[in-house]
């Protein structure tokens, strides 16, 4: 007479979900994992930590409205080109600016 065995089949065995099911369910689905830390001393609040930590595809993830990424210069070469096309703009407003002021300050030096 044998014994039914009582150890549970591995992953990748029988009906079990295997890590790629697991994964691929998660990212089109996406989690939320949230989480608060407070520290506090006779009812003073010392410190809050907020822990807020999503996993979700990229399609999913701008689903729901989150992009910060496509902003992020160290991210994004296109935020990249943006940032430095914004501050190359702004030199350029600062030059003209100071080529502006470098006559007049050539007159009153004449001038003195």
């Amino acid at each position: 007479m044998s014994m039914p065995s009582r150890l549970p089949d591995p992953y990748g065995q029988g009906s079990g979900a295997n890590l790629a099911d697991i994964l691929e369910r998660v990212l089109d689905k996406g989690i939320v994992i949230a989480g608060d830390i407070r520290i506090n001393l006779l009812d003073i609040e010392l410190l809050t930590i907020k822990l807020r930590l999503i996993v979700a595809s990229v399609d999913k993830a701008k689903e729901m409205g989150i992009d910060w990424w496509e902003d992020d210069p160290a991210l994004s070469s296109r935020a990249r080109r943006n940032e430095l096309a914004r501050e190359n703009s702004e030199l350029r407003e600062r030059l003209a600016r100071l080529e502006e002021l470098e006559p007049s300050r050539r007159a009153e030096e004449e001038s003195s």
